[in-house]
């Protein structure tokens, strides 16, 4: 299937980007310091099925993720297209973080912008990063080592993942639901809701959709299959439905989101849990075990 060039981007956006805001020079020259189907090749599991809804066309690349171009394109696009500043939203998830996380999961990590943040925030935690493609994890694990961090990237489903049940305190996913079919983000939430302790928080950064609704031509500006429908959803009803509570979204620079839920505290004693202290604010009672 070949890109659309109809979308605001690739009509009005795409000339001046090239022109005056991406580096190609830069981007060339990272793309050739190494052997990237190689790097890409430590991330891909044997026998690794891509879904339907992934294989296919992404922001006006062919075959989206799954071209290497995509890798090396996204971040220098991201950084002018999540107004006002791409590190000042992805930060927006990370204040909204209330527990103390040992062990953090990052969902569709991508080229692991958020993922770095995580942890830089909590240094003393595990962080593994979860995404499709092996060349955005390439990219990510190049980062990672290039700011010193120690992150784990994984090539993995983020609605079918191996990890055992209840072995999280933090499940993260940053511009993730809007590039998936609703069905999809809601079976990403209820894996959420298996992986994390009793008291574990999931937070999800994405466009607000209630912005999307009313602004159509948000819709517009790239190739996104599954934009208009998951605008039409409610990632609090989904959170819901998956079985958290304390379940808040706030609106963040008037065309972002980020949805916080908790696992409830219906735990038995021999249920691993997080930290509950670091989890409710000083005027709010410590839950007991049942």
């Amino acid at each position: 299937m070949k890109p659309r060039k109809d979308t605001i981007f690739e009509q009005f956006l795409a000339p001046f980007f090239k022109t005056f805001l991406i580096n190609s020079e830069e981007i060339k020259k990272y793309y050739e310091s190494r052997d990237w189907e190689v790097e890409s090749d430590r991330f891909r599991q044997p026998n690794f099925e891509y879904p339907k809804y992934y294989a296919q066309n992404f922001h006006g690349i062919e075959n989206g993720y799954l071209n290497l171009g995509a890798a090396f394109s996204y971040d220098p696009i991201t950084q002018h297209v999540l107004p006002p500043d791409e590190r000042w939203v992805r930060q927006e998830l990370i204040d909204r973080i209330r527990c103390q996380p040992r062990r953090i999961l990052d969902l569709g990590c991508g080229t692991g912008s958020t993922t770095r943040l995580l942890k830089q925030k909590f240094p003393d935690a595990e962080v593994i990063g979860i995404d499709l493609s092996p060349y955005m994890l390439a990219v990510a694990d190049d980062k990672a080592r290039q700011a010193g961090l120690n992150i784990q990237f994984q090539q993995g489903k983020a609605e079918h993942l191996t990890f055992a049940d209840r072995s999280f305190d933090l499940v993260t996913a940053s511009l993730l639901f809007h590039e998936t079919p609703p069905a999809i983000s809601c079976k990403v939430l209820d894996e959420c809701f298996r992986l994390l302790k009793a008291g574990g928080e999931v937070l999800i950064l994405d466009g607000n959709q209630s912005t999307l609704r009313q602004t159509e031509w948000l819709t517009q500006i790239f190739e996104e299959p599954y934009i208009r429908a998951y605008a039409q959803g409610s990632v609090d009803a989904w959170m819901g439905s998956a079985g958290f509570g304390d379940i808040r979204t706030e609106a963040v620079w008037g065309v972002h989101q980020v949805s916080r839920g908790v696992k409830p505290l219906t735990y038995t004693t021999t249920d691993p849990v997080v930290d509950f202290k670091s989890v409710w604010t000083d005027d709010m009672p410590i839950p007991q075990a049942i």
